[in-house]
């Protein structure tokens, strides 16, 4: 699989190329948002590894650019860490987000969900988790082999984070797919059908594994807790 980091630091991009490179990954780099573009449409990347306070082109600018054409999941690892620019960088196309400094055994975790999501989006209509089986293609949900009613909205929810498996999905994201950015803006609605689905699919409930709140963000579908 092929990695496209991007980031203005050389001593964390030789330690990165270092580390992946030993992994499997095989590592292109640029050193800013213009280089990093230019090199995605040259190399065609599985996945993107990106800092958001690059000279040139700023990593949300990035993001922008390649969401124009590539799926390919991006990461980013930035020293930002206040919610507000992680949820612009989401918003924008970004599919997960590490603050530095970053345990590299956190961050290759989070590299290794990215790259199933890549692989299981190209082959699979189906998304599994515990004894549940989403098939995309159908638009059904099975719970250990029998059907689950879900509602419009909630099918809609589910739907939406099975397809970004293993990704943060902003509230604001959410709302905006399920009732239009125009329409509704309480995410009240959210709490709601994600309550609901978890009566549903969680083995408990009051405990979710797999149907998670990121507080203050969004939620995620973890499909291995």
């Amino acid at each position: 699989m092929k990695i496209l980091i991007a980031d203005d630091d050389p001593q964390l991009v030789r330690a990165l190329r270092i580390t992946l490179s030993a992994h499997g990954y095989d590592v292109v780099a640029a050193p800013d948002g213009a280089a990093a573009v230019a090199l995605a449409a040259k190399e065609h990347p599985d996945l993107v590894m990106l800092d958001l306070g690059m000279p040139r082109l700023d990593g949300v600018g990035v993001i922008h650019a390649l969401r124009g054409w590539s799926a390919a999941p991006i990461l980013v690892v930035s020293g930002r860490t206040g919610s507000a620019d992680k949820v612009e960088a989401l918003d924008a196309g970004a599919d997960d987000y590490v603050t530095k400094p970053f345990q590299v055994d956190e961050l290759l975790a989070r590299l290794r969900a990215l790259s199933r999501r890549a692989v299981e989006a190209s082959v699979s209509p189906a998304v599994a988790f515990a004894d549940v089986t989403i098939d995309l293609a159908t638009k059904t949900v099975t719970r250990a082999g029998v059907r689950v009613h879900l509602t419009p909205t909630e099918w809609r929810m589910l739907e939406f984070l099975a397809r970004n498996a293993g990704a943060l999905v902003t509230r604001q994201t959410l709302l905006k797919e399920i009732w239009g950015s125009e329409q509704v803006s309480d995410s009240g609605y959210l709490r709601l059908y994600m309550s609901q689905l978890r009566k549903k699919l969680e083995p408990d409930p009051a405990h979710p594994a797999h149907l998670i709140t990121e507080q203050g963000m969004g939620y995620r579908l973890v499909l291995e807790p």
